[in-house]
């Protein structure tokens, strides 16, 4: 083995005389090394390349070949720029230390040999350099378009676009540029080791002054990049858990920031070092400066703030944390749009009156009777028709029929591919390729069998209000999954009709020619089918139709928007159209509390949402259309700033469009929980949680989902969101929150909050008095008993006026059908309960006009029987009637719900013959206090 020894004079490796070169080993297969490559490659790339194409050709058939190259060039650029970049950064750092290891040829490989070897290296991690960047297309755009948000954070005074546009690519080109120069520093560390190894040398190999300066230099950049990570984690500060509140708290502030700043500049002074140390000939001062760094990061990031959130914060909390919990509450209330809300104080008037119901009617004749649960096995038992037809879910809406506005529920009918019972592949493809129509129903009305009153109904669609559908088959829908081909030798199947069915071949614009021999290929590939390449039913005019799904349709194209789960159907202009909520979110709010939320097929954690825009696809051609509708949300307008004339504007949107958009159900639960806690705008009441809220529950304790409804809330009747609160620990409502969705007033938020010193029925506590009203619980196990499931409808809390009115519907279904049956109302408010088997019986019950009302059920005082002074027999059942008063309301306080039916039912016994024994008027039933659930 040829030994080198250190040359002092050349400062370099030499050779020591008489020693023998071993023999040369030369690599054998590259040849075949570069076949296999190549054909990997080539079988890797060829799937991209399908799909790449086939992607391309529907953009284009959606009119989004724009947004298509939008996506696409920043990341090929952002690739090749990264590879580029790191290749050279990487190889000019490698080949000279390559060169000055002198490794001999013979030792292992050629020199030539090494330089290819080290070639493809630098071009290995290069390309993986350039993967990693690629993913951060969408980062790079929004740095380069984002808008300002014309608000600076409290800390370091910068606007918010700051932290949401241009921190997130600073923050990643830091975090790659130092992993490039990491991994030069390795490359070169590595020659230079293996060089020594090589020459015999025994550890630790002594450096070249040329080695020393090249690792010097990548060593100090590599510090300089880490100060500004250091300078960087400043801004993460206001992301801080820490303290009370989410955003930077007073130890964030007091003792991590000073920390950060001195780490900083320690980290800076030890790059400078390094270099100085090159003139010097020595690394002394540095390696202090490295030493204080480290003892710096333990002591001034790990101790000492943890002694001063001990010691100086957690004694005084409030005091400390104040100003930090007040731009909590502020940017957390701006960040998910409840700034601007409506707080109203709402002074109840307990009892409902047949004046307010009259001046009320289109509130009372849009009470809705129907649970989207309960409707939807309705729907499929009467309107399915054929077992391959299936309704999704059923949707709420509104129409103004010739002046005549009403709430509505509709399903669409689509087709359900696994009921058909010969699958074949024309059948699934060429044969069923679409749902027809619609169901539809006023959400009050009631046939006198328990049925919905179905207003658009059968095949083909009939209807009973003036609606006209130019086009009712449904090629894109919910449940669409599979695709279709249409224009071909095989008639579609449109409905069936007498003994036969009805045939249709496709009219629309939807779709993809696929009658050119390539695409059949292309097609076949990609879908992974070779019966569509062999088919003799295409011709040269046929389509496929891919991507049906609404929910994936709208997303494909806009993947930066978060697609809402839920789009409901819409008669607009004579078409089905899907209408879909989309928002713009991020996580990057500083200050505001983060959430986690699912919506549609998106789970991620945000601090910042806006519904900013509104989708539609054409149920029949599956044109998508995409609509602004909050033009001032920034996050929207760098989107459009980078995807121009994909989202048109406002004033696009038609009027029998503008009729059919409502407030999204998904943002109006966020803002919910977020409001919970947040209307306590007060620091030391939100420090303490003196008044957390939750959404109303039923007496499984299940929440109330947010639900539509028509109600006045101001001069006319509108349709509105609503979802009413109650104190944590409590049942009685503590507020109603509404948002609105009619013209000019849509995505207005209005609270409306109850005295506290007023007792509100909460849906839970309804449930408990129906449950104990003797009529009502005699019935509901008498149902039971002869095999009938009693199915509860949802308690839906209505305001009427200033008076607040409870609905529950009671459903009745046989153990041997699916078909349930509304047979009874349930009403109620603070002048009783009452039943009936119309909406319209148990409203006349419960305001007097016709049978009397029921036990009572809200009061803002615990009414006590007075003892009359009376004598004799009376006057015993009058001191009785009290100590069965006071029995009821300790069962009501221990939650003995058997015992306070006993009490009530003696209680009503006993004031019964006190009427008789003194033969006066009807003393009424004592109220029901407040059942404390």
């Amino acid at each position: 083995m040829k030994r080198f020894i250190w040359n002092p004079n050349r400062g370099d490796w030499a050779p020591q005389e008489g020693e023998n070169r071993p023999g040369r080993k030369a690599l054998h297969g590259l040849s075949l090394a570069a076949l296999v490559i190549s054909a990997f490659l080539l079988f890797a790339g060829g799937p991209t390349l399908v799909t790449f194409l086939t992607e391309l050709l529907w953009y284009h058939e959606v009119g989004a070949s724009q947004a298509f190259w939008i996506r696409i060039w920043p990341q090929a650029l952002l690739f090749l720029v990264a590879s580029v970049f790191s290749f050279l950064a990487l190889y000019l750092n490698w080949r000279p230390a390559l060169t000055r290891t002198a490794l001999p040829d013979e030792m292992v490989l050629s020199s030539k040999t090494q330089r290819r070897l080290l070639f493809l290296a630098a071009l290995a991690f290069a390309l993986f350099q350039g993967a990693g960047a690629r993913g951060h297309w969408e980062e790079a755009l929004l740095f380069l378009n984002g808008t300002s948000f014309s608000v600076d954070d409290p800390l370091f005074g910068k606007d918010l676009s700051f932290y949401i546009f241009r921190l997130p690519f600073i923050a990643f080109l830091r975090q790659w540029l130092q992993g490039l120069l990491v991994l030069a520093f390795g490359g070169v560390a590595l020659l230079s080791a293996l060089g020594g190894a090589s020459r015999g040398l025994q550890l630790p190999f002594p450096l070249s002054r040329t080695e020393k300066r090249h690792l010097s230099l990548l060593g100090a950049a590599i510090a300089l990049l880490w100060a500004l990570g250091f300078l960087l984690a400043r801004y993460d500060l206001l992301y801080s858990p820490r303290g009370v509140t989410f955003g930077a708290s007073y130890t964030d502030v007091f003792a991590e920031l000073p920390a950060l700043n001195i780490l900083t500049g320690l980290t800076v002074a030890l790059a400078l070092l390094i270099l100085v140390g090159l003139s010097r000939k020595t690394w002394k001062y540095a390696g202090i400066v490295l030493g204080l760094w480290a003892l710096a990061n333990i002591a001034l990031r790990g101790a000492y703030p943890g002694v001063i959130q001990k010691y100086v914060v957690e004694p005084n909390e409030f005091q400390r944390e104040r100003p930090f919990i007040e731009h909590n509450i502020k940017a957390t209330l701006t960040a998910y749009d409840l700034h601007d809300l409506t707080s109203t104080a709402f002074e109840p008037s307990l009892t409902v009156t047949a004046q307010s119901l009259d001046a009320n009617p289109d509130t009372v004749r849009n009470i809705r009777l129907w649970d989207e649960d309960t409707l939807l096995r309705s729907y499929r038992q009467l309107q399915e028709i054929r077992s391959y037809y299936d309704f999704g879910g059923v949707d709420i809406d509104r129409y103004d029929f010739d002046g005549d506005y009403r709430q509505v529920m509709l399903a669409a009918r689509e087709l359900d591919l696994t009921q058909l019972q010969n699958p074949t592949w024309v059948n699934r493809h060429l044969e069923f390729t679409h749902g027809y129509g619609l169901v539809m129903n006023p959400v009050n009305e009631v046939t006198t069998t328990g049925q919905p009153v179905l207003w658009v109904r059968d095949l083909p669609p009939r209807f009973s209000v003036p609606l006209t559908l130019e086009r009712p088959q449904i090629y894109y829908g919910e449940k669409a999954s599979s695709y279709a081909l249409v224009r071909t030798t095989v008639h579609e199947f449109d409905y069936p009709m007498g003994e036969g069915n009805a045939r249709t071949t496709y009219e629309g614009k939807g779709g993809i020619p696929v009658g050119s021999l390539w695409r059949r290929i292309l097609f076949s590939l990609r879908l992974g089918d070779s019966e569509l390449f062999f088919s003799d039913a295409l011709t040269k005019d046929s389509r496929i139709l891919i991507y049906r799904n609404v929910l994936e349709r709208v997303q494909r194209i806009v993947p930066f928007l978060i697609v809402d789960g839920d789009p409901y159907m819409a008669v607009v202009d004579g078409r089905l159209l899907w209408i879909v909520d989309a928002y713009t979110a991020t996580g990057r709010y500083p200050y505001s509390e983060p959430v986690n939320v699912r919506i549609g097929r998106s789970a991620r954690s945000i601090n910042y949402i806006r519904n900013s825009v509104k989708v539609t696809v054409d149920a029949y051609d599956g044109t998508v259309s995409f609509y602004a509708v909050d033009e001032k949300d920034p996050l929207l307008r760098a989107w459009r700033k980078i995807f121009p004339g994909l989202i048109q504007p406002a004033e696009a949107i038609g009027d029998d469009l503008r009729a059919h958009l409502r407030y999204p159900r998904d943002l109006f639960r966020i803002q919910g929980e977020i409001f919970r806690t947040y209307h306590m705008g007060d620091p030391n009441t939100f420090y303490n949680k003196e008044d957390v809220w939750t959404p109303a529950q039923d007496r499984q304790g299940k929440a109330v989902d947010p639900y539509y409804l028509m109600m006045r809330l101001e001069e006319t009747s509108e349709f509105a969101l609503i979802s009413p609160f109650l104190p944590v620990g409590r049942n009685n409502m503590i507020s109603w929150l509404a948002a609105r969705s009619d013209g000019a007033n849509y995505g207005e938020l209005l609270l409306y909050r109850f005295p506290k010193q007023t007792l509100v029925y909460g849906p839970a506590q309804i449930e408990a008095l129906i449950d104990q009203n003797p009529e009502i619980s005699a019935q509901l196990s008498l149902w039971s008993q002869r095999g009938s499931d009693v199915i509860r409808g949802n308690v839906l809390v209505i305001p009427i006026d200033r008076a607040i009115l409870y609905v529950q519907p009671l459903y009745l279904k046989s153990e041997n059908s699916d078909l349930p049956e509304l047979k009874r109302v349930i009403v109620a408010s603070g002048n009783g309960i009452a039943w009936a088997e119309t909406l319209e019986g148990a409203l006349t019950a419960l305001v007097g006009k016709g049978a009397a009302p029921e036990t009572p059920v809200a009061s803002s005082e615990k009414v006590l029987p007075q003892a009359p002074s009376l004598s004799g027999e009376a006057s015993a059942l009058a001191r009785q009637a009290q100590e069965a008063w006071e029995a009821s309301q300790r069962a009501l306080r221990e939650a003995d719900w058997e015992g306070y039916g006993r009490t009530m039912t003696r209680l009503e016994a006993l004031l019964r013959s006190l009427v008789e024994a003194t033969a006066e008027e009807p003393v009424q039933a004592p109220a029901a206090a407040e059942p404390e659930l």
